[in-house]
């Protein structure tokens, strides 16, 4: 069945909201598939202006600098994925079931979103999963936070916290465990195709199975011990 959302992250996070033009739309796109080629650190504005034919100015319009716009790439991917869990979860009444949809939404997010063609729904996963981290590891977390920079990020732990207590009302680091959930998730895909003397699972292409049952081997043992 296709679904089809609006995704807009904080407006602090940008100076003009690129998803109202052409332009902006044509800076998204092309940023991630950039980052996705390229990296974080290699990326710049002037090689994304190169790619979109248009200028640095231009893109400087819409975004102050380019840390600003990976954290609207992953708050982007952080509201598409709870909006999944929320979805692929409806009309389910069993808790544990509804938990292994969010874990299952959290590793693949392979959902593709029909109302937005600017956005590569794939590739911005395998961004996140690259390049996530950098967005609020950084010197000026508490000023961002403050800003509402990671409002997305809390919603999403918050919502698979709440499935967490649905399991077991009783266990008492349910918003730990959500954000450990998305942060080894991330890791744990990461090492597997980079550094695979870090973890047990191989990942095959896109077939991130061994991951998924991972997760769910650790949620569960530690919600029924």
């Amino acid at each position: 069945m296709a679904v089809a959302i609006q995704i807009r992250p904080n407006q602090r996070l940008y100076l003009r909201d690129p998803q109202d033009t052409r332009l902006g739309r044509n800076i998204i796109k092309h940023s991630i598939l950039l980052i996705d080629e390229i990296g974080f650190e290699q990326f710049t504005f002037k090689k994304l202006a190169e790619r979109i034919q248009s200028t640095e100015a231009s893109i400087y319009r819409y975004f102050e600098n380019k840390h600003n716009l990976l954290t609207y790439l992953v708050a982007w991917y952080w509201e598409w994925v709870g909006f999944q869990i929320d979805f692929n979860t409806m009309n389910i009444p069993d808790p544990e079931e509804k938990l292994r949809i969010a874990i299952r939404s959290l590793v693949e997010a392979s959902m593709e979103n029909p109302a937005v063609d600017f956005v590569n729904e794939s590739v911005l996963h395998r961004v996140v999963i690259d390049e996530g981290i950098k967005a609020y590891h950084t010197k000026q977390v508490e000023e961002e936070n403050r800003d509402g920079f990671f409002m997305k990020y809390k919603s999403l732990v918050q919502k698979i916290a709440d499935l967490v207590r649905e399991v077991n009302p009783k266990f008492p680091y349910a918003t730990a465990l959500a954000s450990n959930l998305f942060e080894m998730t991330n890791n744990q895909v990461y090492f597997a195709k980079h550094m695979p003397g870090l973890t047990d699972i191989r990942i095959e292409g896109d077939d991130l199975a061994q991951a998924r049952e991972m997760m769910e081997y650790f949620v569960f043992k530690l919600l029924k011990d």
